[in-house]
């Protein structure tokens, strides 16, 4: 057998659909697994044990030339299924002219009447993302979903091995949509309060050393000795390898919390502008979910976020009190 997952969306999207890959390994263990994804997300995989071979699209340069020419490639390699979990017709392009004996996708793809299956997809239906991904698949195996999963190598673990001398917190405070982030000023009260013994390690992309730097350097000074910024420091693998093992990962809703759940890691996850009933919440044996306790009207505003709060206040991220979160500190 040979399966190909298609998932060309962001970082989260690629970790959560690697619980596809881990369902169709277990079903059928001596399978050719390949995994297409956008680039700039390709080292989410790197080493990866069952997947065989990881197609790259480049979506920002040359985009349709590399579209037909990943489209060739993946013809030329005829699977058996095709499964696709992003909604979008790019995707559906390349599903519907894989060449696949079986196409499969969400109805939500322009192109699903291209496909031989095709699943409806209904965000808040009370189904987490990962079981709404599983249905793709419910038919070769069964109707459980498995946990996303994320397997950083020895060389990964050793290059972040001398952050582990100390109890160590990890807080990711960014995300790409304004109104899914914490505010500024709740993170640095929250780094003030936490245990002194504690390390506190600040994780983003390169784009967010600046605003990592600007919380450190918010905090009383004492707290400033005990707050390390790693963000563009280390790769996703190197971060999975890192927010195993800290006492708690402070995330929002946003790729950091998927990295925590693929690694079964500790996770405070807060949602802010979004709802957990979306079904993209944290799936670690041991998560917690923080969320304002007010009744706002205006909550959710959106499925992705905003750039900036809608009515101008930002209460679904100001009102949540630090103390729910430093409860959940082990």
């Amino acid at each position: 057998m040979k399966f190909l997952i298609i998932q060309t969306a962001f970082i989260g999207d690629v970790i959560l659909a690697t619980s596809v890959a881990e369902k169709l390994h277990h079903q059928f263990p001596n399978a050719q697994i390949d995994f297409l994804l956008r680039k700039g997300n390709e080292a989410l995989l790197t080493d990866h044990p069952f997947i065989k071979t990881v197609f790259v699209w480049d979506k920002k340069q040359g985009k349709f030339k590399n579209l037909i020419s990943i489209t060739k490639q993946i013809r030329s390699n005829k699977y058996d299924s095709v499964i696709n979990m992003h909604r979008f017709a790019s995707s559906g392009f390349i599903t519907a002219f894989s060449g696949a004996n079986e196409k499969i996708g969400f109805d939500k793809n322009p192109l699903s009447f291209l496909f031989t299956k095709k699943i409806k997809h209904e965000i808040g239906n009370g189904k987490h993302e990962t079981e709404r991904n599983q249905q793709l698949i419910e038919h070769l195996t069964d109707n459980k979903a498995a946990k996303p999963k994320l397997y950083p190598s020895s060389r990964n673990y050793e290059s972040i091995k001398n952050y582990k001398n100390a109890a160590y917190v990890c807080l990711a405070p960014t995300s790409v949509w304004f109104t899914k982030q914490y505010p500024k000023e709740k993170w640095v009260e929250l780094c003030n309060a936490l245990p002194k013994e504690l390390i506190i390690y600040l994780l983003g992309a390169p784009s967010d050393i600046e605003a990592c730097n600007t919380i450190k350097l918010s905090t009383i000074i004492e707290k400033q000795n005990t707050i390390i910024n790693l963000s563009g420091k280390l790769n996703f693998l190197e971060s999975a390898a890192l927010m195993k093992d800290a006492r708690m990962n402070f995330v929002n809703d946003s790729a950091p919390m998927h990295i925590a759940s693929a690694m079964n890691a500790n996770t405070a996850a807060i949602f802010c502008s979004t709802v957990p009933s979306f079904g993209f919440g944290p799936l670690s044996e041991n998560s917690h979910v923080i969320e304002t306790r007010e009744k706002l009207d205006c909550r959710p505003c959106g499925i992705h976020g905003h750039k900036e709060c809608p009515k101008g206040h930002f209460k679904c991220g100001f009102s949540i009190d630090i103390n729910e979160l430093l409860k959940h500190i082990s």
